[in-house]
This record gives C-alpha cells, structure tokens and sequence, in this order.
C-alpha cells in the first residue's frame, strides 16, 4: 500500500499534541512583531502574544508560509518515504497559503501532490486533514482520500462572538473611537463562515445576548443534520467555551467527544481575546 502523507498549516488550529496523534505535518503561519519572528503555534502561543500585544500597543503582522516553507516539508515527507502528499491549506480567500503551497508543487515535477483549497480555517480546515488520515489509515487510495475531504467543505459551520473591538482598532480595521463607544455600549460582533471568508454578520448587545444568539445560530445551521465532530473554539475564554458547550448541549445531540481549541495566534492576533465560537462538522 502507498504512503500518503497529510500536510496542513497552523490555521487549521491543530494542536501540536494532534497532528503528532495522527501523524500530520505543520507548516506555520509566521507572526512578526518588527524584526522578531515566531512560528504560529510552535514558537508563540496566546498568552504570550498577547502579553506581547498589551506591552508593545500594537498589532503584529502574520504572513502566510513562503514557497519554501512548504517544499521543506514535501522534501521530507518524500525522504520519509511517502508515494505522495495531500496537503491541504487555509481558505484562499483568507491567506496566500494556497498560493505558495501551489508555487512549491512546482519544484517537484513527476510528484504526485494534490493542494485543496479548505475554503475555511480553523478545526474545519483541522477536521479535513484529521478526515485524511482516518480514510488513509482504513485503505483509501490517493484519489479517494481527496474526494472525501473536498466533500466536507460545505459541511463545515463555524459562528463566533468577539468580545471587544480593541484588537479590531489596534489592527486600524475600526477606528479608536468606534472601538471605545462598542465596548462602552458593550456590542459584541457576531462573525462567520461565508463563501471562504470569515465575515461580519451581525452586531447585539451584552455578552448574554451574544451567547444566545450563538446558539440559536449554530442549532439553526445544523437542523435535521447529525453532527459528526464539534469543537468549541476561543482565545483566552475557557469560561465562555465552557457556557456555550453547556448551552448547546441542552440544544442538540452532541458527539460523546466536544474539542476545546485555541483559536490560534494565525487567527487570533485578528479577532482578539474572548473570542468564543463553534467548529461543527455536519453529518452527511
């Protein structure tokens, strides 16, 4: 039987205790604050970027993986002997990841190595790469193994709560002003998962509402659907995951096995601390 190695970047969120589990290479976003780099989940976590945030008063950048990133690690997923690689990056409309992933392809003529465009981030993005491997594990050939992770692509769900405007404003995405008088007024933006881009919904008031209309979101998305895998995603909000995985659990018919997952410094460096929000894999 062939071997095929699964390949992802550190938007999908996988912990590093993860893909050593099922055996899937990272390749790390970068974070620069000035002349400092750090690769996303493996050099910095959140509390340590933030702490760093709160110093410094400002925002570092985050840039995609070079071309090089990612034919360092199809070299040696080939010197370790796999026949062929999948690799699957975050959305395209999010990130240049897809891009350089495609770049690097080219310096393995005659390799057979297929990059699939998530179209979504975080535990969605994670859960197809998990997917991957399971169907690898039980047999399926190359072909097969992409089939099915593209098919997941409209079955993943992802809503979320932010709990301040001020990484926002940091960022210059809003203005100081508008940031102070949404945290004075205590509005909570509710984004999600639309044609490849995590976007704005809507904005409501106090953080009781905002869980609320979290759960009525997530419970309307997956009507008359099993789910296969939920995670609760957050930065620095054990607290609130904990609420909206109760909340939900009193809603739907959730697996004996709900994650609890970093919204990584790839993502969250955007979102800020308080995040809280839900991954769902629909069933078929």
């Amino acid at each position: 039987m062939s071997k095929i190695q699964v390949v992802t970047d550190t938007d999908s969120n996988l912990t590093l205790e993860l893909a050593k589990k099922y055996g899937i290479l990272l390749v790390p976003i970068t974070i620069q604050f000035g002349e400092e780099s750090f690769a996303d989940n493996i050099e910095i976590q959140n509390p340590a970027l933030f702490e760093k945030i709160d110093k410094l008063g400002k925002l570092p950048t985050t840039a995609a993986p070079s071309p090089a990133a990612f034919a360092k690690t199809f070299h040696a997923s080939f010197d370790a002997g796999a026949d062929s690689i999948i690799c699957i990056t975050v959305g395209s409309k999010i990130s240049r990841t897809y891009e350089s992933a495609l770049n690097a392809v080219e310096e393995f003529p005659g390799k057979k190595i297929t990059v699939i465009d998530s179209e979504f981030l975080s535990m969605g993005q994670g859960y197809m790469a998990i997917t991957a491997v399971e169907m690898i594990n039980a047999g399926a050939n190359h072909e097969d193994t992409v089939a099915k992770v593209r098919s997941l692509i409209p079955r993943c769900v992802l809503y979320g709560s932010l709990s301040t405007l001020k990484y926002l404003a940091l960022g210059g995405r809003v203005s100081n002003l508008a940031a102070s008088m949404a945290n004075m007024l205590n509005i909570r933006p509710i984004l999600c998962m639309r044609e490849g881009k995590l976007d704005l919904l809507e904005k409501v008031r106090t953080r009781k509402v905002a869980m609320d209309r979290l759960v009525e979101l997530l419970v309307n998305a997956v009507v008359d659907k099993s789910i296969d895998r939920i995670c609760i995603i957050h930065v620095l909000n054990l607290e609130d995951a904990e609420f909206l995985k109760s909340k939900l659990s009193e809603k739907l018919a959730l697996p004996a096995q709900v994650d609890f997952i970093d919204f990584g410094p790839g993502l969250s460096v955007h979102a800020g601390v308080g995040l809280v929000g839900a991954v769902i894999l629909t069933g078929e």
